[in-house]
């Protein structure tokens, strides 16, 4: 279980190398500095961002094979409701070669996200700046969404996003284990909950 800031840094050190690390140090302080103009994230969080917010993100590439994130997985990593780049704007930085598109509908937080992906150099990453029903579909090798819709309500928009090799890892929180109980058992068969480094409370719901 991950508990300090100390903590945080050197589990995410562990996923990633110096460029890594330098590209999310980049963000944290990108994120410090915005959270004083727009609220990106909640103030008394902020001496905790590694932990409730960077290595939160991180652990979601431990529960997809190494075949999503790798180079001929098809298609790019959708991230839902990306807000500030939790997880979305992480993930890329730890795979600066794999494409991830950002889907926010907010102006602010788009202007927020495209700045950060020129000051970070991730030209593979990229922001759908509407609502996810008004992006075109595509296949995604993965699926994330950190707060972003209940999980039936979730899957119903991501539907057109999802093939049968798409990966889900949906950070919810004390919820998780209640929001997949209202899936149907067909679709509920499909996924299980993984317990969160970061918050021994909290779950994320898969589907590798």
């Amino acid at each position: 279980m991950i508990t300090t800031e100390d903590e945080a840094r050197a589990y995410v050190a562990g996923l990633t190398d110096a460029a890594g690390m330098t590209r999310l140090e980049a963000f944290a302080a990108l994120v410090l500095a915005e959270n004083q103009r727009q609220n990106l994230i909640a103030k008394p969080t902020e001496p905790q961002l590694w932990q409730r917010h960077i290595a939160d993100s991180a652990q979601l590439i431990e529960n997809v094979s190494r075949e999503t994130l790798g180079p001929n997985a098809q298609g790019p990593w959708l991230d839902l409701g990306s807000g500030p780049g939790f997880p979305g704007i992480v993930i890329a930085a730890l795979c600066p070669n794999m494409p991830v598109v950002l889907v926010e509908s907010r102006a602010r937080r788009v202007e927020f996200l495209e700045a950060v992906i020129a000051a970070l150099n991730l030209p593979k990453c990229r922001v759908e700046g509407q609502r996810l029903e008004r992006v075109t579909p595509f296949p995604a090798r993965a699926i994330s969404a950190r707060a972003f819709a209940p999980l039936s309500k979730l899957l119903e928009l991501s539907a057109p996003f999802s093939t049968r090799a798409t990966a889900y890892v949906l950070p919810k929180g004390r919820s998780a284990a209640q929001e997949l109980e209202t899936l149907k058992p067909s679709i509920r068969a499909m996924f299980h909950v993984k317990h969160s480094l970061t918050d021994p409370d909290a779950g994320i719901i898969v589907k590798a």
